[in-house]
């Protein structure tokens, strides 16, 4: 399935005719992930999520998905991730994980995490209450970058966004190194799923817990997406919009360095400073 969908726009412009020309959309469409688990002979199947995602990628997607509910921890815990064709009324937007018979399913687990959802009406504390209840442990990875290698990030991510260079509909996410190396991008019509593909991928490659890099998003950074990169052990988060409130207190408490408007070589820091280079021993001697 494609990512990208042709039309034909009007484009109007001062001192011009308006024009019809071909362009290109980014595409959006349903994926529903389902889960086959249980003992050998009494093999289940249930319903876990559906999530409007743009094609592509879809596999990096569910693990993502799966990892970051801590449904699955490593690679060896999962027999196969493939689509439905049976179901031909859904074109290949089902998806279907197999777990080993030995890896258990807690369905309590899942049902306690709605407070993943940004309009729950949960407060901050609680929150940060039901994350830290899932039994993660502030980062204490020794991850560190040059605050220069940070201003180039997101010129490296714009030029690796292929699909958005075509819609400039499009979120991404991505991996990058201490030397500030960009080594992995994956792209999305939702911030989340965007984050979900970078992390499935980077889980299904042996990387997580993903101590040795940072994250840079392409738009503005909510809860969640500090929730994803505490859970995948990533040290240091940054994004080219602006972060929430809770963003920045589950960030603290998760020892996490967060990061916001990178861009125009400039950008906030909101906890955890040390891990930048150069401008560390200044911001510890004026942090309060």
């Amino acid at each position: 399935m494609s990512s990208l969908a042709p039309t034909t726009v009007r484009k109007f412009s001062q001192d011009q005719e308006p024009e019809d020309r071909p362009d290109l959309l980014a595409v959006e469409e349903p994926l529903e992930i389902r889960l086959g688990y249980g003992p050998v002979g009494e093999r289940m199947q249930r319903s876990l999520s559906v999530t409007m995602r743009t094609p592509g990628h879809d596999e990096e997607l569910a693990l993502g998905y799966l990892f970051n509910e801590q449904i699955i921890r490593t690679p060896d815990q999962v027999v196969s991730v493939r689509h439905c064709v049976s179901d031909a009324d859904k074109k290949g937007n089902v998806l279907r994980v197999e777990l080993q018979p030995d890896r258990p399913v807690d369905w309590t687990m899942l049902e306690r995490n709605g407070y993943t959802s940004s309009s729950c009406g949960l407060c901050g504390k609680t929150s940060i209450e039901a994350v830290q209840a899932s039994g993660l442990e502030p980062l204490s990875a020794a991850f560190s970058i040059n605050s220069e290698r940070i201003h180039g990030l997101p010129e490296k991510l714009r030029q690796a966004q292929r699909a958005f260079a075509y819609t400039g509909g499009l979120h991404a996410a991505a991996l990058f190194d201490g030397e500030g190396r960009i080594v992995l991008v994956r792209e999305d019509i939702g911030r989340h799923n965007a984050l979900d593909k970078l992390i499935g991928a980077a889980f299904w490659q042996g990387r997580t817990p993903l101590a040795s890099f940072g994250v840079l998003v392409s738009g503005r950074v909510g809860f969640e997406l500090v929730q994803k990169c505490w859970t995948a052990g990533v040290p240091l988060l940054a994004a080219v919009g602006a972060p929430s409130s809770l963003a920045v207190e589950m960030a603290t408490e998760a020892g996490m360095t967060l990061l916001g408007f990178v861009r125009d070589n400039r950008f906030n820091c909101y906890s955890m400073p040390d891990r930048l280079l150069e401008v560390g021993k200044r911001y510890e001697e004026n942090w309060s």
